[in-house]
């Protein structure tokens, strides 16, 4: 087998289509978290911090020549995505969960009319004695 349909095979496999938009998608998640981040977050809950540190901008606090701003802009961003990946996973496992749940539970059989009143005798016949 060639070079050129070995690697054409690999390429338009399923999974490697799926995982190729999933980093797409997830490359646009991370922008959006990166601007709650940057423009919601840190300007809401952060700003009497930065107010206290003389600083306007979270990437401008450093301590010496390092800048934690930057380590705990990172720090938030993975928290915010690691709790969202968390709640996504929580609910498609219980999704399955159900789905799960009903595939279980055997369906279950229509007696005949025969079949009943047999059933019927049966029990009578066991409660008796």
């Amino acid at each position: 087998m060639s070079f050129v349909k070995e690697f054409k095979e690999f390429a338009l496999k399923g999974n490697v289509i799926d995982l190729a938009i999933a980093v797409i998608i997830g490359a646009a998640f991370s922008a959006i978290v990166s601007s709650l981040i940057d423009d919601v977050i840190t300007p809401l809950l952060l700003t009497p911090a930065l107010k206290a540190a003389h600083v306007d901008d979270l990437s401008k606090l450093t301590w010496g020549t390092v800048k934690y701003g930057n380590f705990l802009s990172n720090v938030i961003k993975f928290i915010v995505i690691a709790l969202v990946l968390f709640s996504i996973i929580q609910v498609i496992n219980r999704m399955k969960r159900k789905k799960d749940a009903k595939v279980d539970a055997p369906p279950v059989p229509e007696l005949t009319l025969s079949e009943k009143l047999l059933t019927e005798i049966s029990h009578k016949l066991d409660n008796r004695g």
